[in-house]
């Protein structure tokens, strides 16, 4: 019998907490487009379909970038129309106006603009400075919102950058601000290189509430490079923070931060919610499955420990 199977972990609750946490998968766009070899799209929509029947509402699709930029993701116009019936919500990324058209054409309801705290990052991510890509999401946004389409705003490097290296609280507050003024609905604060710990975390949500920025439209979006992706969710979710990116068996990273090392596993995000008793109406069990089963068609095992830990994989 596994740990699931003997009734662990047991749920202690803890104060302060949340009682539900909505867990933002990215696994199938973030994970999948760090990929060397492309994922056929056939694959790529069963990994979604399989997503959802794990009991997960929020499931990132895919990116409507420019092919160049993210061959992996190349087959946008395939892969969305294939998964789009499913009964949950499929954000995807679009960069730019033309990103928002081909996504509204395809009837998107949810869509993902991706801004960067640092100067540095804006220039290689996007080839702009940060305000001339706010510039640029400006008018993505205002269309979205007048068709009626929910905006999720990624930010990047909000705890560090590899160039710039420590990022002073206040840049990323005016950044977040300037998003939510543009009229996102909801703010992902990106930890791209995997170097937050906790009381930066904490000093992070504090900051943006005491400017006006809502916590409960705030999502928290980890990278374990140091070890640290779990203890800085917990402490998110002790400053009021209830929605939580993750990716299915810790795939992805950043192709334009070479730092950076796997997104927060969702697998081991589970395994800490359940045992603090707090809902996320997720099936480990299917959702340990599903990452087996993708790991075979990567052609390497998970680095999830909880993924390792309840399918016996080798450690």
């Amino acid at each position: 019998m596994n740990a699931t199977e003997l009734g662990l972990p047991m749920a202690v609750p803890a104060e302060g907490l949340p009682s539900r946490v909505r867990i933002h998968e990215v696994g199938a766009r973030d994970g999948l487009q760090n990929e060397k070899a492309t994922v056929p799209t056939a694959v790529k929509a069963e990994f979604v379909r399989r997503l959802a029947g794990t009991g997960l509402t929020t499931i990132e699709a895919t990116s409507f970038v420019h092919p160049k930029w993210v061959p992996q993701l190349a087959d946008a116009e395939d892969l969305y129309p294939a998964v789009s019936g499913l009964p949950v919500e499929l954000p995807v990324l679009v960069p730019n106006e033309r990103g928002l058209d081909r996504a509204l054409a395809l009837g998107a309801r949810r869509v993902a603009v991706f801004a960067s705290a640092t100067e540095s990052f804006a220039k290689a991510n996007l080839n702009r400075t940060v305000d001339e890509a706010l510039a640029m999401f400006e008018p993505v946004v205002t269309r979205a919102k007048e068709q009626g389409v929910h905006v999720r705003g990624y930010l990047s490097m909000c705890f560090g950058d590899p160039w710039e290296g420590a990022v002073p609280v206040p840049q990323v507050v005016r950044v977040c601000r300037a998003l939510l003024d543009l009229g996102c609905d909801e703010l992902s604060l990106g930890d791209t290189i995997g170097v937050a710990t906790p009381g930066h975390v904490t000093a992070l949500i504090r900051a943006l509430a005491e400017a006006g920025v809502p916590v409960p439209a705030l999502g928290v979006h980890f990278h374990d490079t140091y070890g640290q992706a779990l203890s800085n969710t917990l402490a998110a979710l002790q400053q009021g923070v209830t929605t939580v990116d993750a990716s299915a068996g810790g795939l992805g990273g950043c192709p334009y931060a070479k730092s950076a090392t796997g997104n927060l596993a969702t697998e081991d995000l589970v395994w800490m919610l359940r045992g603090l008793g707090i809902d996320t109406g997720v099936d480990l069990g299917r959702l340990v499955a599903t990452s087996v089963w993708m790991a075979a068609h990567l052609g390497r095992p998970s680095p999830s420990r909880t993924v390792r830990a309840l399918s016996h994989q080798e450690q």
